[in-house]
């Protein structure tokens, strides 16, 4: 799993809702791990009531402003959406200062982060405590999964492109459905990773869907990656999270 923090994520998603748009609300927030002071920003449905929550994980750049996108993109469509930062206010603007952020990142910092923003959605009076789930790409894909290996109340798991586990001891552990969106021409999460990792949660007997793209590399999703920035295939995982989030979570 260090690779996870050896995977180079880019830049800025900018694919439309399924859906007609509804007005959001948003704000900073803070909450405890560990005895640090953590931020995140936090998206809310316009309609009164619980919804069911997302933790939202960034790329290797930081809580920059395509995290929050997406944090409200996910508001738009009734989920309670906390983008984390785990960076503690730092964002990156230059590969070579994210990759320093990112190998300066103790993975199990990280997922103690996680684990908290989970409690402070858990805690909310809007949120359904029992339909809570996870979202990253690259660096936050991986994330995201570990989040399913650390915590089983965890309702739904969605990566991107992320770094996988193999250690069957790791797959017993998520007790999530898992959704993943790959590239077949990624050089860091290459075919034989993918294959590894269904196979081994197939054999745990855990909910898996997989989707590699033909053609696509690492990062096809962000429109930022000039070369390998796919439009089609960034919306068509973009729908299959959305209906694998109404569908588990809803």
């Amino acid at each position: 799993m260090r690779r996870v923090f050896l995977l180079a994520c880019c830049g800025a998603l900018f694919s439309s809702a399924v859906a007609l748009a509804a007005p959001v609300k948003t704000q900073t927030v803070k909450f405890s791990s560990g005895g640090d002071t953590i931020e995140g920003y936090l998206a809310l449905p316009a309609s009164a009531g619980r919804h069911p929550a997302l933790v939202v994980i960034h790329e290797w750049w930081g809580l920059n402003d395509w995290v929050k996108e997406q944090a409200q993109k996910f508001a738009e469509q009734g989920y309670v959406a906390l983008a984390v930062d785990l960076y503690r206010r730092k964002v990156a603007y230059d590969p070579s200062l994210a990759h320093e952020l990112m190998r300066g990142m103790p993975q199990d910092r990280a997922v103690r982060d996680l684990k908290a923003a989970f409690d402070f959605l858990a805690a909310r009076p809007d949120v359904e405590k029992d339909k809570i789930g996870s979202v990253g790409w690259c660096m936050g894909g991986g994330l995201s999964l570990q989040l399913a290996v650390n915590e089983p109340r965890l309702a739904a798991c969605a990566m991107n492109y992320g770094a996988l586990p193999t250690d069957p001891q790791a797959i017993a552990k998520i007790q999530a459905p898992v959704l993943g969106n790959f590239g077949e021409e990624d050089r860091g999460i290459t075919p034989s990773d993918v294959e590894a990792f269904q196979k081994a949660m197939e054999a745990a007997h855990k909910s898996i869907d997989v989707k590699e793209y033909p053609g696509a590399g690492h990062a096809f999703e962000n429109p930022s990656n000039k070369l390998g920035y796919r439009e089609g295939d960034a919306q068509d995982a973009w729908n299959r999270m959305l209906e694998f989030f109404n569908h588990t979570l809803k």
